[in-house]
């Protein structure tokens, strides 16, 4: 069995996640592999125990044990699990189509889950009076002006298939995050209607309940 090491904590405005992690348990999901989470407390990731250090050099989640194996980052995890496990395929055949998940995989790595999503994100781990609602919009702003923008503009030429590049692939799992953030901040997004309508199709996937924050962190922690 895979085990996944992330961060989850359930609150009363919902069940939080790496958005990075998620990504993974996506891929995990969507081949249907048995694994199950090792849940670290938050604060690992400034303290950087030598634990998670022996098995990420940046200390940061996700990382995967798969049969004595160590994989750390979620784009190297996505790739390997896919080469391993090619059974369904997240990734097309054709390799320009294989260039094109890449680069918006790669866009949404950098620029949403690394870049604007946290400034919206990471408050939510604090209760209501100690966010930064600032900060939280500089977030959103960003959103608006960049990075929802690119994605309408993708789902314009996607053809068949209701998803970023056609079929479902890992273009859509590192995709999957900003779903499960939006849920919770409910940003406004009739000015992307396209965007709104494919959020929409990722949370209807079953295999976003492992990440959604409707579900309690006892009730997505594994699969058999």
């Amino acid at each position: 069995m895979i085990v996944l090491y992330t961060t989850e904590r359930d609150y009363p405005w919902g069940t939080l996640r790496s958005t990075h992690a998620s990504k993974t348990k996506i891929v995990l999901e969507e081949k249907g592999l048995a694994y199950r989470i090792e849940n670290l407390p938050p604060g690992n990731l400034w303290k950087k125990p030598p634990e998670m250090l022996a098995k990420h050099p940046l200390a940061k989640v996700p990382y995967i044990d798969d049969d004595g194996a160590t994989v750390f980052d979620s784009t190297v995890i996505g790739e390997y699990l896919e080469e391993r496990y090619p059974e369904p395929p997240l990734m097309p055949k054709d390799i320009l189509a294989r260039a094109r998940v890449r680069e918006v995989e790669q866009f949404a790595d950098e620029a949403i889950l690394g870049g604007n999503l946290p400034l919206v994100w990471m408050p939510y781990w604090s209760p209501p009076e100690k966010r930064d609602q600032e900060r939280m919009e500089k977030g959103r702003e960003g959103l608006r002006k960049r990075d929802l923008p690119f994605i309408e503009r993708m789902l314009s030429k996607a053809g068949a298939g209701g998803f970023v590049c056609g079929a479902f692939s890992l273009a859509d799992t590192a995709l999957m995050p900003l779903a499960m953030v939006l849920e919770v901040d409910a940003m406004n997004l009739d000015e992307f209607p396209r965007v709104k309508d494919y959020l929409a199709r990722l949370r209807g996937r079953p295999s976003y309940r492992a990440i959604s924050p409707r579900t309690r962190v006892e009730d997505a922690s594994h699969r058999k």
